[in-house]
Parts: C-alpha cells; sequence; structure tokens
C-alpha cells in the first residue's frame, strides 16, 4: 500500500471513530468543510477537523465555530505541502500537543506474557471505572456516557494487573484498517513493560480481525515503544487551541 493511502487510512479511522462516539449524544456536527464534535462533560473528543488544506478565507468560519465552541482542539495534519499551519498562529491558536501518525503492516502475532487481564467494557461499572483511570495517563477526561453509548461502535478494554486497573486501551476498525487509541497505564504502573504488552495484545487483536495494518497516533511518550514494534512514520498532527 501506498504511503498516500496509508496517510488516508490514519486520517480515515481517527476522524471517523471521532464522529461515530459524538453521534449517539447527539454531538457531531458538520459544517462544510469542518466537521466537529464536542461532548458534554468530556474532554473527547472535542475536535474541529477538515480534509483539505484550509486558507485564510476559512478562518471566520472557524472562528464562528469556535466563538461557541472555544475548547475544540484543532488537528492540523501536516501533508498540504503548504504554509497553512502559519495561519493558526497568526489568528492566535497555540500549539496544544503534537503527535506522530504511524503505520505498522500486520504479519505475525506477537507471544503474550500472562500478567494482564484485558476486559471489554460492556457495563455501566466498567465503563465508570474505564473513565476513572483514563484521565491519570492522559490531560483529558473521556466521559463514562461516552463509552455506555458506544459499547457496539468502538471496543473499550480494561487492563488488570493482580486484579487492579491499571490501563486502557480503545480499538476502532475502519475497512481493513485497525486504529489504535488511547493506550494509557497509570503512573505508578510505568516503567514494567505493560504498555508495550497492551500493544502487542492490540496488534494481535487485528490481526485477528482479518485487518492488513495497525495504525495510530503517537505522543513523544509512547513513539519509542511503537517504533521498536515496527510502526514507521507517515505524518506529524499539531493539535491547535485558542485558549
Amino acid at each position: 500500500m501506498k504511503n498516500t493511502d496509508l496517510i488516508k487510512d490514519n486520517i480515515d479511522n481517527l476522524t471517523t471513530l471521532w464522529k461515530t462516539v459524538a453521534t449517539p449524544l447527539l454531538s457531531y456536527h458538520k459544517n462544510d468543510p469542518f466537521q466537529y464534535s464536542q461532548i458534554k462533560n468530556s474532554g473527547w473528543p472535542n475536535r474541529l477537523w477538515f480534509r483539505e488544506d484550509i486558507t485564510e478565507e476559512n478562518f471566520p468560519q472557524i472562528m464562528e465555530i469556535m466563538e461557541k465552541n472555544p475548547r475544540l482542539v484543532i488537528p492540523y495534519w501536516d501533508i498540504f505541502g503548504s504554509n497553512s499551519k502559519s495561519l493558526f498562529e497568526k489568528n492566535g491558536f497555540n500549539i496544544r500537543i503534537q503527535l506522530v501518525a504511524m503505520a505498522l503492516k500486520l504479519g505475525e502475532k506477537f507471544p503474550l506474557q500472562s500478567n494482564l487481564n484485558f476486559k471489554r467494557v460492556l457495563n455501566e461499572e466498567d465503563a465508570k471505572t474505564w473513565s476513572d483511570i483514563y484521565p491519570l495517563s492522559f490531560s483529558y477526561i473521556i466521559s463514562k456516557e461516552t463509552l455506555v453509548h458506544n459499547y457496539e461502535n468502538v471496543k473499550f478494554y480494561l487492563v488488570h494487573f493482580e486484579g487492579k486497573a491499571i490501563g486502557t486501551l480503545t480499538l476502532f476498525q475502519t475497512g481493513n484498517i485497525m486504529g489504535i487509541h488511547g493506550v494509557g497505564v497509570i503512573p505508578e504502573m510505568r516503567k514494567r513493560g505493560f504498555a508495550e504488552e497492551i500493544m502487542k495484545f492490540a496488534i494481535n487483536e487485528a490481526i485477528d480481525a482479518n485487518c492488513e495494518y495497525a495504525q495510530l497516533q503517537a505522543s513523544a511518550l509512547g513513539k519509542g515503544i511503537y517504533t521498536r514494534l515496527g510502526f514507521e512514520d507517515l505524518f506529524t498532527i499539531t493539535n491547535y487551541q485558542l485558549i
């Protein structure tokens, strides 16, 4: 598969996930050329995104949406070969976080250690536990309601070690692509190889689902693990926010 296809697949998986989780909560909106999702009492997805390169002419519309939804984050896909990214800083936006989109061609399954237990979230109690521990790994909340309304659409997993919930994982399939999202381990359980073990489980699940590629968006914290497992860089994503 060509890099251009992998880039499109990466963005498709991510943005379809945002649309999918927000739709049952009536929080997905299309306002051409933009789409946005903002779920009440949740820090995610809360994204405004676009597919074509943006120009200065788009900013009045962007600012109008931002006025009503000031906490929206705008991901800029660095794939257009233009300098349009500079328009965000010019219009008062700040960089929140930069990520690297990555892809892995799936092959053999990984052997797993048996010390972690993976439980798919399918009830309200587990959804609450997942929602409670997620912000310990990330700087935002995903509401319990987001999970409760999406049991069928998205695979949310709680990761247990010795009976204690220590991590999270989200899997979302689009076509022959498995998107791996929300891989988190609570701070006191880090540096024990758990994140890598969660990733191996996720990759094996993708292989079992007959996917051709696994795709993700890496922060600086996790990128070393993903590279070690064979993921390759595709492009950078710069997330902008007004506040």
